[in-house]
């Protein structure tokens, strides 16, 4: 089949990355496939990509029609702005970026250009969370008064593979932290209930691993209109891992639980459960995300996740940090939202 995107460069190659390029290369074995590393970190082409690049240069000589930048946070930006400055449409690992200001330039050059710019908030392809918002929104428990997300894991299993301490998570000079790692919860969050009015957040290192970032955070998201509070928890130190949301609705309770990829809520007294929810392979996920990555470009679409949406994330982010810093209440501005 004829292909708008025939030429895609992987920016990167940490594990994201590799999941990327392995997947691109079994969805569509014709596809040119660059990989962009830093110099030195490798002689060769990784198996499954025809071509190793080591400079923007290098790329552009390549003419990628599309690119997949999954490299430390702290460099998203520039890297995206350079790539989109010459035509070439852009899927950003989450998070957008590792702080606010930047952004907006970004979007603006994308939107001159009128390319795709998508951001990897891939719960939203997960078949459980999509069930639990379209109940939710569909009224299923009425209207939503409060909400809890909560995600922990573990930091030194969670890759297990590496040396925790030297990965992005563990590292503010790369991007890291529980507030950028772990803010698909406040994505689904604000895509289920957009963006709230104002933001309470502290946090901090609480746990003794050794790393220069936090690893718990609490977020309070304050909704006026309909008044709503939402509370999201995040830590890189619960041994038992979790992933779950529990939303407080005027006539019952429903609860998504992202590890057993389950959605129950409770009505008139008794508990029911979502059928065919559940995801065998979470690779799929990744799959599926690439597949609608190439086909909002063909069809000139905007994605389910838009560089708007990370920016929105980090907007969040934004006044957490100002909140944890400050002590107080943060008003998130009306243009951000």
């Amino acid at each position: 089949m004829h292909h708008p995107v025939s030429r895609v460069v992987v920016v990167s190659l940490g594990s994201i990355g590799r999941r990327h390029l392995a997947n691109l290369r079994s969805l569509y074995p014709a596809m040119r496939i660059a990989v962009w590393r830093r110099p030195g970190s490798a002689e060769e082409a990784p198996p499954g990509a025809d071509r190793l690049c080591s400079s923007l240069e290098d790329v552009l000589r390549f003419r990628p029609d599309a690119a997949i930048i999954a490299s430390p946070t702290v460099t998203h930006l520039d890297i995206a702005i350079r790539l989109a400055s010459e035509g070439i449409h852009l899927f950003i690992e989450k998070p957008i970026a590792h702080q606010i200001t930047g952004i907006d330039e970004l979007l603006a050059v994308c939107n001159q250009n009128k390319l795709v710019l998508m951001v990897g908030y891939n719960l939203r392809f997960l078949p459980s969370l999509r069930r639990a918002r379209h109940l939710i929104l569909d009224g299923a428990i009425g209207g939503v008064i409060s909400a809890r997300a909560e995600v922990g894991q573990y930091l030194p299993t969670w890759r297990p593979d590496s040396d925790y301490r030297e990965g992005v998570t563990a590292r503010s000079d790369l991007g890291g932290g529980v507030l950028l790692e772990l803010s698909h919860e406040i994505d689904y969050v604000l895509w289920i209930f957009g963006a709230p009015t104002r933001v309470i957040a502290t946090g901090g290192r609480y746990g003794d691993l050794e790393i220069d970032v936090e690893d718990v955070m609490e977020l309070l998201l304050l909704y006026d209109s309909p008044a709503r509070l939402v509370s999201v928890h995040l830590d890189m130190l619960q041994r038992a891992p979790i992933r779950q949301c529990r939303f407080i609705g005027s006539d019952g309770v429903l609860v998504w639980d992202g590890l057993k990829d389950e959605v129950n809520w409770h009505k008139k007294g008794a508990w029911q459960m979502a059928e065919d929810v559940s995801m065998a392979d979470k690779n799929q996920l990744y799959r599926d995300e690439l597949r609608h990555f190439f086909a909002c470009i063909e069809a000139h679409a905007p994605p389910a996740c838009s560089g708007e949406d990370g920016l929105a994330v980090m907007a969040v982010v934004d006044a957490a940090r100002k909140s944890m810093a400050s002590g107080r209440v943060i008003e998130l501005s009306k243009g951000r939202t």
